[in-house]
């Protein structure tokens, strides 16, 4: 299983007056089978962080490296090997609202690769049952419920079963009982094996978890706690403040 190594990493975007650094000189390594939480008030980097570990967007300065091997002057990963290392889930939600769960998910399974329809179909299967939703796939996005349309999100991270998972706010606008069903999920896949990078304001959730915990703010790490707190930074150094 792979290991995720960004040196140095710096993400700019174009403003009005000029260009945002959404993150700077970022050292961070995520070794297999780890289970990271990535925290910090709006606007801290939290999206651009993951998005530069997924391949979603180019480093401008630095290096992110998967295994040693530089993968930052791509523009995206473009080889379905290197795609299959991830399962993102974007905090915006990507289902194709016309299409039913489990085309949702056989396209993305196509995508990498996969074109036996039985396959296919056996795979749409064991990603939709290990979020619990294995009888919803004939279901369109819009007859679901916030919760069960993020563990679909959570299915389609996980249709090639990919070592590693980053998932950006996953549990965002959820009640207290989808989180904890979530979180019951992946705690169950990085017991297997799988490696989980999530970005979440769940701060209570962070606490009984115990998990290593990055923080970010102001687009750099503040802090890396194993076993951390949400909010532990703020404790130990009172000139930041985690809004949450």
């Amino acid at each position: 299983m792979p290991t995720i190594e960004l040196k140095q990493a710096t993400k700019r975007y174009r403003i009005e007056h000029g260009r945002l650094e959404a993150v700077s000189g970022i050292d961070l390594t995520i070794r297999q089978g780890e289970f990271v939480f990535v925290v910090g008030s709006s606007g801290a980097g939290k999206s651009t962080l993951l998005q530069l570990i997924a391949g979603q967007i180019r480093a401008d300065e630095g290096l992110v490296l998967l295994d040693g091997v530089n993968v930052a002057p791509l523009p995206l990963f473009p080889s379905a090997r290197l795609r299959r290392n991830f399962g993102y889930v974007a905090q915006e939600s990507h289902l194709m609202r016309r299409r039913t769960v489990n085309e949702n998910l056989i396209m993305v399974a196509r995508v990498s690769g996969l074109t036996r329809e039985k396959k296919l179909m056996e795979r749409t299967q064991k990603a939709l049952g290990i979020v619990g939703l294995g009888g919803l796939g004939e279901k369109y996005p819009g007859e679901l419920s916030i919760g069960q349309a993020r563990r679909v999100e959570l299915a389609r991270a996980l249709i090639n079963s990919p070592p590693i998972l980053v998932l950006d706010e996953l549990t965002a606008n959820l009640d207290e009982d989808n989180i904890w069903d979530m979180m019951h999920v992946l705690t169950e896949l990085n017991r297997q094996g799988t490696t989980v990078v999530m970005a979440t304001h769940a701060s209570m959730f962070v606490n009984i978890m115990h998990r290593r915990v990055v923080t970010l703010v102001d687009g750099r790490v503040a802090g890396d706690v194993a076993g951390g707190r949400y909010g532990e930074l703020k404790e130990r150094k009172s000139k930041f403040t985690l809004n949450h």
